[in-house]
């Protein structure tokens, strides 16, 4: 293994970490909910009354975030070396996850860790191992 130390940017990664943290504090002390994307999408499936403003906005400001940052810098050159049935399975299995573990990766691992939830440390754990093994065996496996 070799690190791209050209591209290795702890600071930004420090400051990212930073402002996803400060994020979600101040979504859960301000809207009393937590910032775990699975469970504000779902909620628009099932919707509430007076619910789903905040919703539908949280999540635009998601997909408007990167045109914002493409006005400062930019944006990264994304390369997916998948096809698209290959994305297609992927976001089902990751749907399919998110549903039984009740939470997903920001919801637990950002969220649910920093209020010292056991059930989202177990399941931040099980999310890393699952992706450790992963790329193992892509990567080392399956060539």
């Amino acid at each position: 293994m070799t690190i791209d130390w050209m591209h290795f940017t702890p600071w930004h990664a420090l400051a990212g970490g930073l402002l996803i943290g400060l994020a979600a504090a101040l979504f859960i002390l301000f809207n009393g909910k937590i910032a775990g994307i699975s469970g504000i999408l779902g909620g628009l499936l099932r919707p509430v009354k007076g619910d789903v403003l905040w919703r539908i906005t949280f999540l635009l400001g998601l997909m408007i975030s990167p045109l914002v940052f493409a006005l400062f810098r930019p944006l990264p050159e994304v390369t997916i070396e998948a096809s698209n049935v290959t994305l297609v399975i992927a976001g089902l299995l990751v749907g399919l996850g998110t549903r039984y573990g009740a939470g997903c990766t920001s919801g637990h691992g950002v969220c649910g860790l920093s209020r010292l939830s056991l059930r989202s440390l177990v399941a931040t754990l099980a999310f890393m191992v699952a992706g450790f093994l992963t790329v193992y065996i892509v990567r080392h496996l399956i060539v």
